[in-house]
């Protein structure tokens, strides 16, 4: 037997966990786990695991979170539903992937609440683990005091996922940083057995593959279901010098009926109220995986946004109506208004013309029947490689005027 301490924020709640020396991943068994409250308040998640991991607890405000960090959980084949019958004193839950190595659980609490009690028994016969979380509301001041996101630099360089290498310089090298969507614990959209980030990181793929065998370099922010962090997908672009930064995406929004597809740029002020509407769904994607952005506006926006404004901002409108000229070529179907702007996160890059493309919309039954259809897909793919080398040779034309 090996003791692993318990990773935890929380250290007044912290316990010792005894677990078996770690071969392989911990499967959770949904049929045991729940998540239940009592009938005199407080709240008991109680997940059932394969074998014991090292984890830490920790809680977000604003809102309020419980986060759970394993290394490493397999969530396969586990649904909300299996933990959480119904909304109660924790009204959501998600899990996954997070970064290589390590997974997270990220509970959104209805109310504020604290751990009473954390440990992980392990069965000395099986080998078997149960997280065992007791939960007691508190006053919302006793919650922040408690909250904030853990202190552990040897974590903190894990997380941070260091930019990838920058491809080899040359004079005629030109680079697509392709940024599937979501990833990891944060889905994306959801409808119908489908999920935004599976489509996404599909659709990145198949578009990768299509301008590779066109001679075009290509770097992806993310080539598995995994996490990555808004900023660390700007970062990635920035360290990589890329030439096109284009986020995929294909959300649910239901204000305006939204249909179609849609290319945006950057801009402080949304064109029109979904955009707005869809921006602020976008750059809530950290919090709603459990990050803790605090800050993060401040050092990305605060110095980039300005900069973006020079030379960068025009020619990133000028790939987007390229890249809408082209998405209409091959049938699109396109959104009724196809170029639109608004203050998205992940276009904050300085030096690099940055677009987001929504490829369709999943609360549209349109798009979503097409975004399933692998012959209406691979269309778009190329009719976005198209657009992609059309703005290339385009911009290259230009690049003697804007030095001027």
């Amino acid at each position: 037997m090996r003791i692993f301490p318990l990773l935890a924020a929380l250290s007044a709640f912290a316990l010792p966990v005894s677990a078996q020396e770690l071969t392989a991943l911990a499967r959770v068994d949904p049929g045991p786990s729940k998540i239940s409250d009592g009938w005199f308040g407080g709240t008991t998640l109680e997940l059932h695991l394969s074998q014991g991991v090292p984890f830490r607890v920790f809680l977000l405000d604003d809102p309020a979170r419980l986060v759970v960090d394993f290394r490493e959980a397999d969530w396969t084949g586990v649904k909300t539903s299996d933990l959480l019958a119904e909304p109660g004193n924790i009204s959501d839950l998600r899990f996954g992937p997070f970064q290589p190595g390590w997974s997270r659980l990220v509970a959104d609490l209805a109310e504020p609440m604290l751990p009473r009690e954390i440990g992980m028994p392990v069965d000395v016969g099986s080998g078997m683990a149960t997280l065992e979380i007791s939960l007691k509301a508190v006053d919302a001041a006793e919650f922040a005091a408690a909250a904030g996101s853990p202190v552990d630099p040897a974590w903190t360089l894990a997380l941070a996922a260091p930019p990838k290498p920058a491809a080899p310089q040359g004079n005629d090298r030109f680079l697509v940083v392709l940024d599937p969507g979501h990833g990891g614990v944060d889905p994306g959209a959801q409808r119908d057995g489908v999920s935004e980030k599976d489509l996404m990181l599909s659709f990145a793929q198949a578009l990768r593959d299509t301008l590779v065998r066109d001679g075009i370099d290509v770097l992806m922010t993310r080539e598995t279901d995994m996490f990555v962090a808004l900023e660390t997908r700007v970062a990635i672009a920035h360290q990589a010098q890329g030439n096109l930064f284009i986020s995929l995406h294909a959300d649910i929004l239901e204000q305006g009926g939204a249909k179609g597809a849609t290319v945006y740029t950057l801009s402080d002020d949304a064109s029109d109220t979904a955009t707005e509407h869809l921006a602020a769904r976008h750059n809530r994607s950290d919090i709603i995986a459990g990050a803790d952005l605090t800050g993060s506006d401040d050092q990305v926006a605060g110095i980039l946004l300005d900069l973006a404004r020079q030379e960068t901002e025009p020619r990133s409108v000028a790939a987007a109506r390229t890249l809408v000229e082209g998405m209409k070529a091959a049938g699109g179907p396109m959104n009724r208004r196809p170029l639109r702007n608004a203050g998205f996160s992940v276009l904050k890059s300085a030096d690099i013309p940055s677009v987001l493309i929504e490829v369709g919309f999943l609360s549209s039954e349109r798009d979503l029947n097409n975004l399933r259809d692998p012959v209406w897909r691979a269309v778009m793919v190329s009719g976005i490689a198209d657009a992609i080398r059309n703005w290339r040779d385009e911009d290259a034309a230009l690049k003697p005027l804007i030095r001027q």
